[in-house]
């Protein structure tokens, strides 16, 4: 085997395992009974897509799913679940007992989601990303992409703005 192979077969190696930790962050997100271990998998979740971003040489972005998404959305999401009073035990989940048919739809639909795309987009090799600098990065998001970046700045404001609502609603039915 030449030194690219084995280059080459580490990078479908990492790419395997962030895309296993992201799958079972995501897993335990959804399927978790309890909002803290929602949160833990959302956050190791999170952590598996920063590492997937690695492997695309795409370093600032990684850092900034860091920063925004493990660090910032989720102390926002903690929050929100320290000031609505959840239970650690999961109470707020009961529901019906039907849960197995309720998980078999959208892992159907998934299935069905990911043959298709396989059969209509077959994967052929990709080449090696290019890498952008970090100033030419922050001059397109101060650039052409201004008020994207700026939605996004209200979409967590919203969510902030939410999260304190929903716990003066949540306290006041107490």
């Amino acid at each position: 085997m030449a030194h690219w192979d084995y280059i080459s077969a580490l990078g479908w190696i990492a790419f395997a395992f962030y895309t296993l930790i992201t799958l079972v962050g995501g897993g335990l997100a959804v399927s978790s009974r309890s909002l803290v271990r929602a949160m833990v998998g959302l956050v190791v979740s999170l952590f598996g897509v920063a590492g997937l971003y690695l492997s695309l040489l795409a370093e600032f972005v990684a850092l900034m799913q860091i920063l925004i998404y493990v660090g910032a959305v989720s102390v926002l999401i903690f929050f929100a679940i320290m000031l609505s009073n959840a239970s650690s035990n999961g109470d707020e989940a009961r529901g019906s007992g039907r849960r197995g048919a309720v998980r078999a739809i959208p892992v159907f639909l998934l299935t069905i989601l990911i043959v298709v795309m396989l059969v209509v987009y077959r994967v052929t090799g990709a080449g090696v990303p290019k890498n952008v600098p970090v100033a030419a990065l922050g001059a397109g998001l101060l650039g052409p992409y201004t008020l994207p970046f700026e939605l996004i700045s209200i979409v967590l404001l919203v969510a902030i703005v939410g999260a304190v609502l929903l716990a003066f609603e949540k306290r006041g039915t107490n």
